[in-house]
């Protein structure tokens, strides 16, 4: 808190009123309203700090990135997603972005490889763009979740491929799903 003494709103008040009870009464419900919105104002500036905000704050501020964070992960490792969140954001939709966010989720090491580039006009290889991303496991999401995060982090024209411990889990056919499908 700031250097605010807890009666400031009665000090402002004229000598007369200040000897009168029924205005120091009065004044001081003013003053006990008031002093919460005050606490509120001088935390302001702590609230967008990662280290120092609540826990729902953090999640809200890595909605607000486009990112989902579930409340039962410890809070050190909420406040890391929303910071590598904020790190990568300039890079998503690319390999590097990619392999980042993916790097925090999984837990290990991710080898991406992709078609993509900037190319000159009429100079792009044939066909559709597509990535290749290769982890050793999943972290503490289930597979189709960490999919889900895969997908989410790949423009949507380009053709992916995930791979966990060497195993194509990504797109998958099965008898109860189609090919491009995420069973739950």
């Amino acid at each position: 808190m700031t250097g605010r003494h807890s009666d400031w709103l009665l000090r402002q008040l004229p000598h007369g009123m200040q000897a009168e009870d029924f205005f120091v009464r009065f004044v001081s419900i003013f003053q006990e309203e008031a002093g919460t919105l005050l606490q509120h104002a001088d935390n302001l500036p702590h609230l967008a700090d990662v280290d120092l905000t609540p826990p729902a704050m953090v999640r809200q501020m890595a909605q607000w990135l486009g990112r989902s964070i579930d409340p039962s992960y410890p809070q050190d490792v909420q406040r890391r997603i929303l910071r590598t969140a904020a790190a990568t954001l300039q890079w998503r939709g690319t390999a590097t972005g990619l392999a980042r966010i993916v790097e925090l989720y999984s837990g290990g090491p991710v080898q991406v490889s992709e078609s993509g580039g900037v190319y000159a006009e009429g100079e792009a290889p044939d066909g559709p763009a597509w990535v290749v991303l290769e982890v050793e496991s999943t972290g503490t999401l289930a597979e189709p979740d960490f999919v889900r995060l895969v997908l989410d982090e790949v423009p949507a024209h380009v053709h992916v491929e995930v791979r966990v411990s060497g195993r194509r889990v990504w797109p998958v056919l099965t008898g109860t799903a189609e090919e491009g499908e995420l069973a739950s």
